[in-house]
């Protein structure tokens, strides 16, 4: 899952080895801390269980973020936040059970009566839908509808972006053009999904996928209403399944929700929908963000991306009761593309010269950015092992010899020149591009820092064709596993059948028949033990391709306001709030 935070919804797993022990610290000082809020403030009083607990409606959520989403079209976003917020308008078959920490992870009901009937074989998945389930204009949510949307992610050429997981799994050989191009007068031609009524879904796999419901808590699972889309301009104003409902929208400016009063709470067990109204005001200044939170003009940054630098020892020391430091579940990390630096000798002599301690401070340090990481998978993946360090990183130094000799061997002995792209609006990851440019001089790499909009991601670093133009030799961005596995975490990342021309995540444009051949062994197991160990095979083939750089695994600083209720970090939306399950105080 990318980041701001990105992709992913459901890193569930990956906190699990992450117990936070809570401890009492009220803030104090002006701002929300001091605030009449919704009851007890407290240091990590979110993480991991329910703080201001609250069944009470009405009041407006205020949201304030520094980025806007890639796409708030279901079929199109990858950013973990949007994950996360859209869930406010739209539902899936199945989805992530609304409670703190791990118990996240279960997979719950939610236009279907449940979790699925699956064949012996495992290629067979039959589904029913609850009756009562409607749009916001009140009709019936299909079966047809349901197939309709997942259709959407085929059609890359209008809606590009968004995980491709169920193309892959139900289409591999990319047979189906998607309904736009679909011959079939209903625009249902896809022949790995039957609807033989309006009730009734029927999933048909080539393959088994150990992963498959996991896939369809995506909210690339959300129906979508033919008579509804409008294609690429779909995310401007999708049409709700939720509980809210879009009331306008100004790109990079604002977003309204207002309450859909045709979505039914008795069919739907997962969402509260306490709020009357929720706001989104984006702002390009990210430190301007921090202080409007601490002043308590807004309660919450949509993007969780943590309390900046700048607000950062204000917050711990006058607020710390508003504040929690939850394990992410992400990795942060440089990727090579290997069509601007196609040289492994080169790639490594990047490698050896960076200064991970540097690194990590940039971050924010052990609280704020996390630990430094030695390899491309999270510590609770199965499969992973964090004393994995091929290229010595975890000392927290560089290795400047090292360096010079694979300079040497990349016929570069003097150093060369190339560009790091880095988001202009998150200051934390400038300061990470400016620890690896200062870090690289040393060995006469002349790194160029070239700041992007960090809103035009997908088309800009998510198009191998722009990052070659541009001369993008290093990119620095951050990861979440978009489930609970080695094909969650690794496969949008390594996998060369998941490069796209846009919205592309597999940014060092790896195409190793190997590591792809690897993916496909461990998709078939089922025992998670076996397919760890083939996870660990790939993760040290991306190691010994020097396509990556991770920095750290990492925490957060996330701030709350005082008037929030039903407050809990969630491990299936990468250690962000349940979004859906807040409340405010009036």
């Amino acid at each position: 899952m990318n980041t701001s935070s990105r992709r992913r919804i459901a890193a569930g797993a990956l906190l699990a080895a992450a117990t936070m022990v809570a401890t009492t610290a009220c803030g104090g000082g002006k701002g929300s801390g001091d605030a009449k809020g919704a009851g007890d403030l407290a240091f990590n009083g979110g993480v991991n269980k329910v703080l201001n607990a609250s069944d009470k409606k009405g009041g407006e959520l205020k949201f304030i973020g520094s980025q806007d989403a890639d796409s708030w079209d279901p079929q199109r976003g990858y950013y973990g936040f949007m994950w996360d917020f859209a869930r406010y308008y739209t539902r899936q078959l199945i989805t992530f059970k609304a409670a703190p920490g791990t118990g996240s992870t279960e997979l719950v009901p939610d236009l279907a009566t449940d979790t699925g009937k699956v064949s012996p074989d495992g290629l067979t998945y039959t589904f029913t839908l609850k009756d009562g389930i409607t749009w916001e204009d009140g009709k019936p949510i299909t079966a047809q509808d349901i197939k309709y949307g997942i259709e959407r992610i085929w059609a890359q050429d209008v809606i590009s972006g968004g995980p491709i997981y169920l193309q892959q799994v139900l289409d591999p050989k990319s047979e189906y053009k998607g309904p736009y191009k679909d011959k079939a007068a209903d625009k249902l031609g896809l022949k790995a999904i039957d609807t033989p009524d309006e009730k009734t879904i029927v999933f048909k796999l080539p393959k088994a996928n150990g992963d498959f419901l996991q896939m369809l808590a995506m909210p690339s699972a959300s129906p979508v209403r033919q008579d509804k889309d409008t294609g690429a301009q779909y995310a401007l104003k999708p049409f709700s399944s939720g509980p809210y409902k879009w009331d306008s929208y100004k790109p990079k400016q604002a977003i309204k929700l207002v309450r859909n009063d045709k979505w039914d709470a008795k069919t739907d067990t997962v969402r509260k929908a306490l709020p009357d109204k929720i706001s989104v005001t984006f702002t390009t200044n990210a430190d301007d963000m921090d202080n409007r939170l601490v002043e308590g003009e807004y309660d919450i940054d949509i993007n969780a991306t943590g309390v900046g630098p700048a607000a950062r020892q204000k917050v711990l020391q006058q607020h710390k009761g508003n504040v929690d430091n939850p394990q992410t579940g992400f990795i942060r990390y440089a990727a090579f593309p290997q069509t601007v630096i196609p040289n492994i000798e080169c790639r490594k002599a990047i490698i050896y010269a960076a200064d991970t301690r540097s690194l990590q401070t940039a971050r924010g340090g052990p609280q704020a950015g996390g630990d430094i990481a030695s390899n491309m998978l999270p510590p609770a993946i199965k499969g992973a092992d964090p004393k994995a360090d091929p290229y010595g990183k975890l000392a927290g130094k560089p290795d400047l010899a090292k360096a010079k000799e694979a300079l040497q061997k990349c016929g570069k002995p003097n150093g060369f020149k190339t560009t790091i792209a880095v988001r202009n609006n998150k200051p934390v990851e400038i300061a990470t591009a400016e620890s690896m440019q200062q870090a690289l001089k040393a060995v006469n790499i002349d790194a160029q820092i070239d700041q992007y909009d960090g809103a035009q991601t997908t088309g800009i670093i998510g198009s191998p064709k722009v990052v070659k133009e541009k001369g993008y030799g290093i990119i620095i961005m951050g990861w979440g596993a978009d489930f609970p596995s080695g094909q969650g975490f690794l496969q949008p990342l390594v996998d060369g059948r998941f490069i796209l021309q846009s919205g592309n995540n597999n940014y060092s444009e790896i195409n190793d028949p190997a590591i792809n051949g690897l993916f496909d062994q461990a998709l078939k197991e089922t025992d998670p033990a076996k397919a760890g160990e083939l996870y660990k095979q790939i993760n040290t083939k991306v190691s010994d391709a020097a396509i990556y750089l991770p920095f750290t695994h990492e925490k957060n600083i996330i701030w709350r306001s005082s008037r929030l209720t039903n407050v809990y970090t969630a491990d299936a939306y990468n250690g962000r709030y349940d979004y859906a399950s807040l409340g405010v105080v009036k």
